[in-house]
């Protein structure tokens, strides 16, 4: 599905409820408020760059995208954002709890729209990662923190490749 913005210059145009977004020949209204209500529930002001990004990231369901994957996203969406902008928004999402990143290489990391407590797979041969199901247990006992610390939360990882 090809997705196209349709950009509105004069601001009178556009409601304060909604920005206008359409699939490529639907001329249907997709509503932002859910999105701005997230945002602004989150303790972020809801701008149109981190609505609509909100929108290519939440409106998928569950998933795990890089910043790259998402600029890619949003460029075949025809949203004008740069990839500092990518980078901006995911990190105030993840710094606002409504993602979680996870670090799988030293300089790769994807960010995860279902930010509960859970582990993953990572595919190495396709730089992708999938959740592992939260009953297969990974860790009988958490090692206990050391003094004047607490364990804020527990990631794993485990790596994957074809036979």
């Amino acid at each position: 599905m090809t997705l196209r913005l349709t950009m509105i210059r004069d601001e009178s145009q556009v409601s304060s409820e909604r920005l206008e977004f359409r699939d490529a020949g639907e001329s249907e209204k997709r509503p932002w408020h859910k999105y701005k209500d997230l945002l602004r529930q989150a303790g972020l002001r809801p701008t149109r760059p981190r609505m609509v990004l909100g929108w290519i990231l939440f409106s998928k369901g569950d998933r795990h995208i890089t910043a790259e994957m998402l600029y890619e996203e949003a460029i075949e969406a025809k949203i004008p954002v740069s990839l500092a902008t990518v980078y901006n928004t995911l990190n105030q999402f993840t710094e606002a709890g409504l993602l979680r990143q996870i670090g799988v290489d030293g300089s790769k990391s994807f960010f995860d729209t279902n930010p509960s407590d859970h582990h993953h797979f990572f595919i190495q041969d396709e730089e992708s990662l999938l959740d592992i199901p939260p009953a297969d247990s990974v860790l009988e006992k958490v090692p206990q923190a050391p003094e004047g610390y607490e364990i804020a939360r527990v990631d794993v990882v485990v790596r994957l490749r074809r036979k």
